[in-house]
């Protein structure tokens, strides 16, 4: 819809659907230019709604005919929506007949059914079926699918849908079909067909039952080298779920199919997931670390999906964490689980809060902060948000520390018990988990729970501590605040389990416990203490809030050296480096380390019994974009500035540190993915890292010049890509020669040429040079704006991901990212939408900075012919 139709969704105002769609049988005839689609439904009327016309959604359709039982019948438009009137009366079932075409190669938005790579994907979520034919397109109508599909079989000779395949053959002309069927009801934004020249791996596999399941991984011919790590996680995560909860895979068949062109990272479509080729693509050669373990997760996530969104679904999008943050919740409990020893686990949960810290806390302090559960929308698009996803994730996991990891499977079996089959809320899923613990927590302050899923914004919990050293008696006062959000000015208390220990002053362990707070303030008493002990403060980040407390540096050195909590151990490092860094920003003062600080990450990096990932985590300093969510006035350039030097002085400073660590943790062996093998050369490419920064202050060419020969020898793309990432952050000379090889060594290698545009493009800037750089890789032959992934690489990688260099004192970082949402915007709206949001924090901007990026954006809603999902993205940033 354009300006003109827009209507904004509100919560309050769902109502069921006035006609029920029990089943759908799709007959597609496929070609690009013009694809047929033969849609007969089997509809009832809704008892219990008023009789009203039936209004079918649907965009971009060319309507050939309509037939009621058989028979034409009258029908209009309305608003993009097909207006029946004249149906049966009561409440028996009554065939519906629709017959349209589209043009899936013309399709650029990749919503509905479109063309890439001359094969045939569709991406239905949230509303994209509306896009394939006319249909009740809500996630409250789940229907019985059976679908046909027909196609030149030499173009085309791989057919899929949903479910199990019944039939298949050839047809005249060269043609062939294949018949599928899904035993299972399900909501329109679950369909998907793919057709094309695609090669698989298979493997099958039986259940504990007995019961045996093929799966299958597609790809482009001469990917499938590239499928193996995927098809381990898809076995790794049937054989998780069964086992964690019991859930069994319930189709004959599951097939993932990769694409190159897609919006998101994958979709859960019932057996046939859609995925983006990144997050199913790799080997040693070809993907890094990094990768491996993305696969990993979203291969579980979406199979989890089969259960924790497909079995049981929304019942409108409002709902969307009921399947989105409760199956982040189950991808990160998975990933937690494979990892292994507590120090793998710990690894993964500080990557995880790292994401919610530095990209779901400003959202929530932004103009697009909305409750885990929104109130309100203008395009759904929009709200496929951090908010809806981990910080979702964090509000079933704090669930989980209510009740027992024991008691949460258990409540989750009761869900599903009750829920199998069926859409519905977020409350829904609470009550669920709640009445299977009854003694619970979670069951006793079950109302005030929900505000989580009600109330928007990052909960502030201030602690101040006394020690009364006649009494031994030590106290901590908690306080928990919100700040006002748009259309939320009032907060109401929380449920917040903080997680806590207390040390002495070696750092030996004196207690340890879970408090949970609910009131606006409270007061825990420790008595029977001779010194004041050591605070370990919301262990495990065991809620999604930020912790006021003043730490000394004694405290924290004395955590960040003995704390048994891994996470407080590397929170005691990050805020080390933030109390640095803000004390340099807002006294405008040279950047100079102090001792203490230095040996304390010198002590860290040469520690015999911390694993290398945990070493790496703690000595990499804090992101610029999280230092700027501490300030209430932010310079970008500032910060990136004393983040540089931090790094430029901590590079120098443990310099011979760094080269024993490079020394001792390079990897020569057989590539190996797991979490210590891949925590070894997270630390070797950080130590080459610094090594190759320190070289810009000495002079000294010797570890560039190991770094670019490192570059050329390694075995596996991680080693290959930390050197080459060595040397162009450090912006050594060799950087040039490097990236040039590396482009000619794999220019056939999409993925892997969106790491070398991503790594230009959001290189440092230190002489105002990114920006011409950015603007002559968009005229690269090998870039093309079309390919989300590519677009992503190069122009996200700048907007989003490197403000020190987006930040620009001419503003010319605005007015090119002006240009690229409106380019953009005309080609895929979704796409367009994410890049909008990188001013989404505007107004916190230092001036001249903060005038410049209003007008930018107020040059975006000044179009005319934006699509709703950009514009609702700058008008709630212009909002006051």
């Amino acid at each position: 819809m354009r300006e003109g139709t827009s209507k904004v969704i509100y919560r309050a105002d769902y109502q069921p659907p006035a006609f029920w769609i029990d089943t759908v049988e799709l007959v597609f005839d496929l070609d690009p230019a013009k694809t047929r689609v033969l849609n007969r439904m089997r509809v009832r009327r809704n008892p219990d709604v008023m009789p009203q016309p039936l209004r079918l959604d649907g965009e971009e359709l060319n309507l050939a005919r309509v037939l009621v039982g058989g028979q034409g019948t009258s029908f209009k438009m309305e608003e993009g929506q097909l207006v029946l009137e004249n149906l049966p009366e009561g409440n028996e079932p009554f065939e519906l007949e629709i017959f349209t075409t589209c043009a899936p190669a013309k399709n650029t938005k990749l919503m509905g059914l479109y063309v890439s790579n001359d094969s045939f994907f569709t991406q239905c979520e949230a509303e994209g079926f509306r896009r394939i034919t006319y249909f009740l397109d809500r996630p409250d109508v789940m229907a019985s699918y059976t679908v046909t599909l027909r196609a030149d079989k030499r173009k085309y000779p791989v057919l899929l849908s949903n479910g199990n395949l019944v039939a298949q053959g050839d047809l005249e002309d060269g043609r062939h079909y294949a018949k599928w069927v899904d035993p299972f009801r399900k909501p329109s934004y679950l369909f998907a067909l793919v057709a094309g020249q695609l090669v698989c791996r298979e493997q099958r596999i039986s259940a504990r039952s007995g019961r045996d399941h093929l799966l299958q991984v597609y790809v482009r011919p001469g990917d499938l080298d590239k499928t193996e790590h995927a098809m381990n996680s898809l076995m790794a995560s049937v054989a998780w779920d069964e086992a964690r909860f019991g859930l069994e895979l319930d189709l004959e068949r599951f097939m993932i199919v990769a694409t190159s062109d897609f919006n998101m990272g994958a979709m859960e479509n019932k057996g046939l997931n859609i995925f983006n080729t990144k997050y199913v693509l790799a080997n040693q050669a070809t993907a890094t670390d990094t990768d491996y373990g993305n696969i990993e997760s979203v291969v579980g996530h979406e199979y989890f999906h089969n259960w924790t969104g497909n079995r049981v679904t929304c019942r409108d999008w409002f709902q969307l964490s009921l399947k989105e943050g409760l199956t982040v919740f189950r991808d990160q409990e998975f990933s937690q689980d494979l990892a292994g020893d507590v120090s793998a686990r710990a690894v993964k949960r500080i990557e995880d809060v790292r994401v919610l810290r530095t990209a779901q806390f400003p959202e929530d302090a932004g103009p697009m902060a909305h409750p885990v559960r929104p109130d309100q929308y203008l395009e759904i698009n929009n709200f496929y948000t951090v908010t809806v996803y981990e910080k979702g994730a964090e509000v079933v996991r704090m669930m989980q520390a209510l009740v027992g990891r024991e008691g949460f499977a258990k409540g989750l079996s009761l869900y599903f018990q009750r829920h199998d089959g069926h859409a519905v809320t977020c409350d829904d899923f609470a009550q669920a988990i709640a009445e299977a613990n009854p003694d619970s927590q979670l069951a006793q302050r079950l109302e005030q729970f929900r505000r989580w899923y009600s109330q928007a914004g990052t909960p502030r919990v201030r602690v101040q501590t006394h020690f009364d050293a006649v009494s031994g008696i030590y106290s901590l006062t908690l306080t928990q605040s919100c700040g006002a959000t748009p259309g939320q000015p009032d907060k109401q208390p929380f449920v917040i389990p903080i997680a806590l220990g207390l040390l002495d002053a070696e750092g030996r362990e004196l207690t340890s416990g879970m408090h949970v707070l609910t009131q606006a303030a409270e007061t825990l008493t420790f008595p029977g203490y001779s010194a004041e002990p050591v605070p370990s403060l919301l262990r495990g980040f065991s809620a999604p809030v930020i912790l006021e407390y003043d730490y000394s540096d004694r405290q924290l050195l004395t955590l960040l050296a003995n704390d048994t909590d891994p996470f407080n151990r590397w929170e005691a490092a990050q805020r080390l480096a933030t109390g640095r860094a803000l004390t340099y920003i807002r006294g405008d003062l040279p950047v100079e380390l102090d001792a203490p600080y230095v040996e304390a990450m010198r002590t860290v990096l040469r520690h015999p019994a911390l694993d290398a990932a945990f070493k790496e985590l703690v000595l990499t300093l804090p992101a610029e974009t999280y230092i700027a969510e501490q300030l209430d006035v932010v310079d970008p350039q500032r910060i990136h500035a004393v983040r540089e030097a931090m790094r430029q002085q901590l590079s120098q400073a443990l310099y011979a540190d760094w080269e024993w660590a490079y020394e001792a943790h390079k990897d020569s062996g057989a590539y190996r993915p797991d979490p210590v093998s891949s925590g070894r050369r997270a630390l070797a490419g950080l130590a080459l890292a610094h090594l190759c920064l320190a070289a810009r202050t000495s002079g000294d060419n010797v570890w560039p010049g190991k770094a670019y020969q490192r570059f050329k020898d390694a075995s596996n793309m991680t080693d290959r890509f930390n050197a080459l990432a060595a040397l162009v952050i450090s912006g050594h000379e060799l950087a040039a020669q490097a990236l040039q090889r590396f482009h000619a060594m794999f220019r056939n290698e999409p993925l892997v040429l969106d790491k070398w545009f991503a790594l230009q493009a959001g290189a440092p800037d230190r002489n105002g040079n990114v920006l011409p750089v950015v603007k002559q890789l968009m005229q690269h032959p090998d870039f093309n704006i079309r390919n989300p992934n590519r677009a992503r690489s190069v122009i996200f990688s700048y907007c989003s991901a490197n403000p020190g260099g987006f930040h620009r004192a001419d503003a010319a970082g605005y007015v090119y990212w002006s240009e690229r949402v409106m380019e953009l915007d005309a080609i895929n709206p979704q796409v367009a939408a994410r890049l909008a949001r990188a001013l989404d924090r505007w107004k916190k901007l230092a001036e001249p900075l903060r005038g410049a990026a209003r007008e930018a954006i107020a040059r975006v809603a000044a179009k005319p012919d934006l699509s709703n999902d950009v514009r609702e993205v700058v008008t709630r940033a212009l909002a006051d």
